[in-house]
């Protein structure tokens, strides 16, 4: 019976786990849990293929439990059922280790319908997910769960499981490895152990009784594997943050490297949404001019189509991450929203309601108005805000160039009028 090599060389105890050294190394939390004996319900976070269910089986070996493995997208609470009912039996001896995987398809009655099962002790929880588990677990079972957040293993770490894996999957057969192959594979599975050894397995098959894997083979098999991206998922929005963190940091390179992962995966509307986004934010008023020009790069993007498209958005990310920032203006906003909300608006000066109709004046609309262009530098002093907010300050000058300008000018202007 066929069996993947990747489950042929599944790792038989913590120290034969590729990667997650914070989590398994010597001294490390989840470790030491696991070395005691004493297993809490969890929940395993991280992409696939980093090890979530390899260590769940060594958890279960190592405490003698009998695993139950359940996928959440076909599972339901009858197979619960089914596996409490097999406890105290001699099929499940010392308890039941049931890992649930991708628990986020399970909806809220669902997630809900095992807390009766992990109150009572009956059995451990282990569930897995590759999305956010804050975001699609509900809180009832996050807070009787400890959460353990799996990382994508260095390229290092995967290279030597590369190669014990050519050496396996062609023990029956002479097969001969060309330099840079493993390194290749290494890099191209993204993070993800399990994708290196099922590029080795498909090399390996590919691959005559005497003949090379060449650097070209992998390379193909390689190609495109590496990314990770989901539109609705973590990974979203973890390289929109990441892009707009480092054109406000005014790092360009790496706002090129974190729109050129967004390009490479064909979202080039949420990185030209998330531009029209910093040029307003984190640009701002320091350069006013920047969100007109990001637009019109938006606009030839859109026009041009990929892979063209990449130009002028290359030529606005680094522009934005290059330019001054200013962050006044939604700073600035921001602090009104917040009174607002709070109800803290008071009623419109009465000289600032509209009096285009009869009956305003009596009224005391507009009465006492007066017209700024009436007045030198086209400015007079007279209240706007509502008398509940009198004085009140939302926006501050920023320090750069452009605004202190401003600043100064109506320093100036509004100085000269209180002189008179």
């Amino acid at each position: 019976m066929y069996q993947p090599l990747a489950d042929r060389i599944r790792p038989q105890t913590l120290d034969d786990v590729v990667g997650q050294r914070a989590l398994l190394g010597q001294g490390a939390l989840l470790r030491r849990i696991i070395e005691s004996g004493s297993i809490p319900n969890m929940i395993f976070y991280g992409a696939s293929g980093i090890g979530k269910t390899t260590v769940a089986s060594i958890i279960a070996r190592q405490t003698k439990r009998k695993l139950y493995h359940l996928n959440a997208t076909t599972a339901s609470i009858q197979d619960i059922k089914a596996i409490i009912g097999e406890l105290d039996t001699f099929l499940a001896p010392n308890g039941a280790l049931v890992y649930l995987d991708e628990i986020q398809y399970f909806n809220k009655k669902q997630q809900q319908s095992l807390l009766e099962f992990i109150e009572n002790g009956q059995m451990t929880l282990i569930a897995s997910t590759t999305e956010n588990p804050y975001f699609y677990i509900y809180n009832a079972i996050l807070s009787r769960c400890t959460v353990f957040e799996f990382k994508p293993v260095e390229p290092e770490e995967i290279e030597r499981a590369v190669t014990r894996a050519f050496r396996i999957a062609a023990a029956d057969r002479t097969i001969t490895v060309a330099d840079g192959v493993a390194a290749c594979i290494a890099r191209g599975c993204g993070g993800d152990v399990r994708k290196a050894i099922n590029a080795v397995e498909l090399l390996a098959n590919g691959t005559a009784d005497g003949g090379t894997v060449s650097i070209e083979d992998a390379e193909q098999v390689a190609q495109r594997s590496n990314m990770r991206y989901d539109r609705d998922g973590d990974s979203h929005y973890d390289i929109l943050s990441a892009f707009q963190k480092s054109v406000r940091g005014s790092d360009p390179d790496a706002a090129l490297h974190y729109l050129a992962r967004l390009l490479e995966a064909g979202d080039m509307i949420s990185a030209a949404r998330r531009m029209l986004v910093i040029a307003a934010e984190d640009v701002g008023l320091a350069y006013p001019q920047c969100i007109s020009i990001v637009k019109s790069c938006v606009d030839a993007a859109f026009q041009l189509g990929l892979p063209e498209a990449r130009i002028p958005l290359a030529e606005a990310a680094i522009l934005m991450a290059t330019a001054p920032k200013s962050n006044s203006a939604i700073v600035g906003i921001d602090a009104a929203l917040a009174d607002v909300r709070h109800g803290d608006i008071g009623d419109i000066p009465d000289n600032l309601k509209d009096a285009h109709y009869s009956g305003a004046q009596k009224l005391g609309r507009g009465r006492s108005y007066l017209y700024s262009h009436d007045y030198p530098n086209h400015w007079v002093d007279q209240q706007f805000l509502p008398d509940a907010l009198r004085g009140k300050t939302y926006y501050s000058y920023g320090p750069n160039k452009t605004e202190q300008t401003a600043r100064a000018y109506w320093e100036k202007v509004k100085g000269q009028q209180e002189k008179k």
